[in-house]
């Protein structure tokens, strides 16, 4: 009897450890008004873009800054590939992706219910195939664990509520040496106009995709505002 309230004391004991070092990966504290107060190793977490974007993800001009083209070059994305759009928002990418993947899946991942009516509609109207839009949670990409080829987050990592929750949930989906691609605007260039709290260094990024199990690949420095960062998952 004493051992079995010793063996459940520790049991309890390991769950508070696990939940308390899981807590104390955040912090509290004020900083730019366009974050929330909430920091996650050194880094001030952006406020989410809602519905209300959807202007600014489709602008004329977003091809032209961005180079789109040139991002979905750098993934090297095959036929029957099953892809991830983490933040998908209005649908942008995973649009572009759905007509790279032939006879594969896109997975289109948001947190916000309007944005995934967005993309419900934009399905229908533009007669796309391939695309599961899938609500995720702010802990949780809600995808089925070793099943997708590549994870992709354009400018949407920055916000995540719970980064090192959602980096875990992200690895527990790829397969094994399954890539996830990084795009972040540059905050080591003054000349990218963006506000700072919305970019993100190679070296905060790496850190905190390692920090969740993640193995930096490389840097493919060719896109005009953006870094575009490869990460791989471990075999084991």
């Amino acid at each position: 009897m004493k051992i079995l309230k010793a063996i459940s004391l520790l049991t309890i004991a390991f769950i508070f450890s696990y939940s308390a070092t899981a807590q104390g990966q955040y912090i509290t504290k004020g900083g730019d008004p366009n974050g929330i107060n909430k920091w996650y190793m050194g880094r001030q977490i952006a406020h989410v873009m809602s519905h209300f974007g959807i202007d600014w993800l489709e602008r004329q001009e977003r091809e032209l800054e961005e180079n789109t083209t040139l991002l979905l070059k750098n993934m090297d994305i095959k036929p029957g590939m099953i892809v991830a759009d983490i933040g998908a928002g209005s649908g942008y990418h995973s649009a572009l992706l759905s007509k790279k993947v032939g006879n594969g899946k896109v997975y289109a991942v948001d947190i916000e219910p309007e944005m995934i009516a967005y993309l419900n509609k934009r399905i229908k109207q533009e007669k796309l195939s391939g695309i599961v839009p899938v609500l995720s949670k702010e802990t949780n990409v809600m995808l089925p664990e070793n099943t997708v080829d590549l994870v992709l987050i354009v400018d949407g990592y920055h916000e995540f509520s719970y980064p090192y929750e959602m980096a875990v949930s992200m690895l527990k989906s790829l397969k094994p040496e399954g890539k996830l691609v990084l795009v972040e605007f540059r905050s080591e260039d003054d000349a990218v106009p963006i506000k700072e709290i919305h970019k993100m260094s190679e070296a905060q990024a790496v850190k905190e995709l390692k920090a969740a199990g993640f193995i930096f690949e490389k840097n493919i420095k060719n896109l005009p505002w953006q870094h575009c960062m490869i990460f791989r998952k471990p075999t084991n």
